[in-house]
């Protein structure tokens, strides 16, 4: 059984079609990676995904229980860090992790220690207890993780997780993840940096204009060359080197 499982979903916006009867399976313990262009539907497609934003058409499995059919059963299963999501960032640090372990039913034994043990994972402690409204964006995006992984969910989804943070804390998260998939965890993670999905991730799809172009482990898509490569030969885009004269000769 798959890890997540997106069968024909469909996301029209007016007249504009974002996600197109796209298709995609996710084997449990992968670390999969998602790319595409701006405007390729990713971020439409994990809200989709993860019950954050209702189709137009088709299905999204997690475990095998339909994401809109059974909402809270599947939710329980995932921890989802939404790209352009706002948090509850009146709260300090240390409450905002804590409520959302009491969003999952935890007790408060159980929250108190995965909540004290989030903030050291993450580099948080001495940050707890400052309103999440004060914390930069690489701070922001840790404790947005934290709240994510407090329930222990089985599928991390998340978008764009490295985005505005610094190199110290990008390899902290890094090891976080990679320790989760260890555990038998899946991550699903989108980002624009195909040097980053290539190191971290098995596997990879990549999407342009709301569909999957191709998909499968990080060596069947990029094949003889690099990811950047097949994306380019994929999607279309200038590569190194190209441009007018006047400009390369400067």
């Amino acid at each position: 059984m798959n890890a997540l499982e997106l069968r024909g979903l469909t996301k029209r916006f007016g007249g504009a079609t974002a996600v197109d009867s796209l298709d995609l399976a996710v084997p449990p313990g992968s670390f999969y990676g998602l790319v595409g262009p701006n405007g390729a539907g990713k971020t439409t497609t994990l809200s989709m995904a993860t019950g954050l934003l209702r189709p137009d058409s088709g299905t999204a499995l997690v475990g095998g229980i339909d994401v809109w059919e059974q909402p809270l059963e599947a939710k329980r299963l995932i921890g989802n860090l939404a790209d352009g999501v706002d948090l509850y960032d009146r709260l300090t640090g240390e409450q905002l992790i804590t409520f959302s372990g009491q969003l999952f039913g935890l007790d408060r034994a159980t929250l108190a220690g995965r909540v004290a043990d989030l903030l050291q994972l993450l580099d948080l402690e001495a940050a707890a207890g400052r309103l999440v409204a004060d914390y930069s964006a690489g701070m922001t995006k840790k404790i947005a993780l934290a709240s994510a992984l407090v329930h222990s969910p089985r599928l991390l989804v998340l978008d764009e997780p490295f985005e505005s943070v610094d190199p110290v804390s990008a390899a902290n998260i890094r090891d976080i993840l990679d320790g989760f998939v260890a555990g038998g965890g899946t991550v699903v993670v989108s980002s624009h940096s195909m040097d980053l999905v290539q190191r971290m991730c098995d596997h990879v799809a990549i999407v342009s204009a709301g569909r999957v172009l191709v998909a499968g482990t990080i060596d069947e898509v990029r094949g003889d060359g690099d990811l950047e490569t097949r994306f380019l030969d994929l999607v279309g885009g200038r590569r190194r080197g190209e441009g007018p004269a006047w400009l390369l000769s400067s």
